[in-house]
């Protein structure tokens, strides 16, 4: 029998845009677990941004506050490195063992040779020594070491502003996925010239709404599968194997009656480890495992294919990010828009643990 989950809400002095855990060992206890936060504070003169360095058993004391050039547009994590692109461009590399000493870093500027504007699709891929980054510019990046302490930034596509991108995911070291704004998702092969080699233009709730990719997830064990979350609560599955057929999760217009688990936009979307699917699973099987979302409409929850969302929180504002603890996929942090840390601990069980 599985505990009843628990919710912790924690005050924080700043609004947090964007929440990540930093790696940690199975073994650590939760005052040993750390978080990673891009915060700002609107009250402030001229817009400060930070990443802020937090303890899992007090999310509102910082340990590190490292400034950044503008607001945070993108978030993610390497086992050794935390990455940061802003609202105006720029990327930010940092070790992620900061301390409140401060932590030498490397920076790619924004600008005319990297990206201008945006950066809300960014991610850690090539074997773990190269990020991709795509913007609302329309530009896409991947961006790794010079060989010299620096790093420099080759670009794989200019849009020009004719489409935007919200989201970018690798999947192996030669393989990603983008997506936006008037693009659809895109999935990129590096062994085919660093080219789109297969497209989904925006099938949302089977053909009924259309709208924009906020964010992708792609599973380690099924690299051929995309998750994709965006607007009007829309959910989708995107399964190389069947290109033209994308699989609805959620969405309006979902089964002709059914209604979304959210009617807003979709922020994040994540495979759960932790959720047991109701089917047999096995790596030949199609089905599709388990999904987290949140939404702007407040709303943290589980949907899984042809079955009932499970609803975790429904929260009075937009959770704005979240992020499953990949040592203990039972432990869930998310960042809500009225100045606070989500901490929340779903029971455990025997299942959960294999």
């Amino acid at each position: 029998m599985a505990d009843p989950p628990s919710f912790r809400r924690h005050p924080h002095p700043f609004s947090i845009d964007l929440i990540r855990w930093l790696p940690s060992s199975s073994s650590s206890s939760s005052s040993d677990r750390l978080l990673a936060a891009a915060v700002h504070d609107p009250a402030a003169p001229s817009s400060s941004s930070h990443l802020h360095l937090l303890p899992l058993h007090d999310p509102s004391s910082p340990l590190a506050a490292l400034p950044l050039p503008s607001r945070a547009a993108s978030l993610r994590c390497s086992p050794s490195v935390l990455a940061a692109a802003t609202s105006s461009g720029s990327l930010h590399l940092l070790p992620s063992s900061l301390d409140a000493a401060g932590s030498a870093g490397v920076s790619v500027p924004a600008g005319a040779g990297f990206h201008v504007g945006p950066v809300r699709g960014l991610d850690c891929g090539g074997g773990g020594e190269e990020w991709v980054t795509a913007g609302e510019d329309g530009r896409v990046h991947v961006v790794g070491g010079g060989g010299d302490g620096r790093v420099v930034a080759r670009r794989l596509w200019d849009g020009k502003g004719m489409a935007g991108y919200e989201a970018a995911r690798w999947a192996s070291a030669a393989e990603f996925a983008t997506g936006g704004a008037g693009c659809g998702v895109q999935w990129w092969d590096r062994r085919k010239g660093d080219a789109v080699v297969a497209q989904c233009k925006g099938v949302w709730g089977r053909g009924i709404v259309t709208g924009m990719v906020h964010s992708i997830d792609i599973h380690p064990s099924r690299k051929h599968i995309c998750v994709v979350g965006g607007s009007s609560g829309t959910i989708f599955a995107w399964d190389l194997r069947w290109p033209q057929q994308p699989i609805p999760l959620s969405g309006l217009g979902l089964n002709g009656t059914a209604q979304p688990v959210s009617e807003s936009e979709v922020w994040e979307v994540l495979f759960d480890n932790y959720t047991q699917s109701t089917d047999i699973i096995s790596s030949a099987s199609t089905r599709i495992l388990p999904v987290m979302m949140c939404s702007e409409d407040g709303i943290l929850a589980v949907v899984e294919q042809d079955e009932r969302p499970l609803e975790l929180l429904a929260e009075p504002c937009a959770i704005n990010s979240f992020d499953i603890d990949p040592q203990n996929p039972s432990d869930v942090v998310c960042a809500l828009e009225w100045e606070s840390i989500g901490v929340l601990t779903r029971g455990r069980d025997t299942m959960a643990e294999e």
